[in-house]
């Protein structure tokens, strides 16, 4: 959703900036309206290139590669938990905590209380909080990106909200001049 926000911020932008072009224009044709010599400065000034919005037109936005990188590794992350989850996955008779609990490594296996049963419930309760671990480091890299993204596209809206108010300003001296005449 921030992602499509900032797409749509980035038209806008290019949107105000085109008003903007289009209000010079206007204010050129009004000088050369008003008076004689508004037209002849205006034939003879530099014309200003017309491709310039244009330009802005071919430039997409792109959500925060931060953002991006958070939830390419928060889809990974989920489907590898959905393939070990035992709700989310289909069950394998054969397969048991109990078989698992003599792949674990001597140096593990120490670190384990003698019996069995209490071993395997251990291993279960790390294992547990090892997915719980991973799924707060994917919050956490998630949370981080949309700051990202929302550090940005603040900074897209205070330049717009300039842009805008200049905009405002320019357009109520045109409307004044356009009564004038």
């Amino acid at each position: 959703e921030l992602v499509r926000q900032g797409e749509v911020l980035k038209r806008t932008e290019q949107m105000v900036d085109k008003m903007d072009q289009d209000l010079k224009t206007s204010q050129k044709h009004i000088n050369s309206i008003k008076s004689v010599w508004g037209g002849l400065v205006n034939y003879f000034k530099a014309k200003p290139p017309e491709n310039k919005p244009e330009q802005n037109d071919t430039q997409e936005y792109y959500g925060s590669s931060r953002l991006k990188e958070a939830m390419m590794s928060s889809k990974e992350q989920e489907s590898k938990y959905q393939e070990s989850h035992p709700n989310l996955r289909k069950l394998d008779y054969a397969d048991n905590d109990f078989s698992k609990a003599d792949l674990v490594s001597s140096v593990q296996r120490d670190s384990y209380p003698k019996n069995q049963h209490l071993r395997a419930y251990h291993q279960k309760i790390d294992s547990n909080l090892d997915e719980m671990s991973s799924g707060l480091s994917r919050l956490k890299n998630l949370a981080l990106g949309l700051q990202t993204e929302i550090d940005e596209q603040d900074d897209m809206l205070d330049r717009l909200t300039k842009k805008v108010e200049t905009l405002d300003v320019n357009i109520k001296s045109t409307d004044k001049k356009i009564r004038q005449l």
